[in-house]
């Protein structure tokens, strides 16, 4: 598929699509034009991109990555080396960390939100509620 194509089925702009191509993380053959020709695997090669970019890693690190990951799946490849274990988990860490962080942001919220919509109910005159 040319890339065009690619980025519809992905809604990633084509260019993402080239950064990526540079970046090493996605390959394309080229057609006797000098066109970019993506295979079918590509679409979920960019969603797989695209979630490891979501997780908060670096292309270069995704470019490790993608190596030691089955495209079908974004399961393991036995070709993951120690080193890169280890920095994976500290990403995973790094997540959890955040994870930690927007739930307890997201209680906080909960809580203002119950709070203003008491006080909103308890000062409505005339049916209108009074800016706080």
């Amino acid at each position: 598929m040319r890339i065009g194509q690619l980025a519809q089925r992905t809604a990633v702009s084509e260019r993402s699509l080239r950064y990526y191509e540079k970046q090493g993380l996605l390959a394309a053959d080229r057609t006797l034009g000098g066109h970019r020709d993506y295979p079918d695997a590509a679409v979920d090669r960019v969603i797989l991109i695209q979630e490891l970019f979501a997780a908060g890693l670096h292309s270069k690190k995704i470019a490790q990555i993608l190596p030691c990951m089955r495209d079908s799946d974004g399961g393991p490849s036995e070709i993951a080396t120690p080193r890169l274990v280890e920095e994976l988990t500290v990403e995973r860490d790094r997540i959890d960390r955040m994870i930690t962080d927007l739930v307890r942001s997201r209680e906080l919220l909960d809580e203002v939100i119950v709070t203003a919509s008491g006080r909103a109910q308890l000062s409505s005159v005339g049916g209108r509620p009074q800016a706080l």
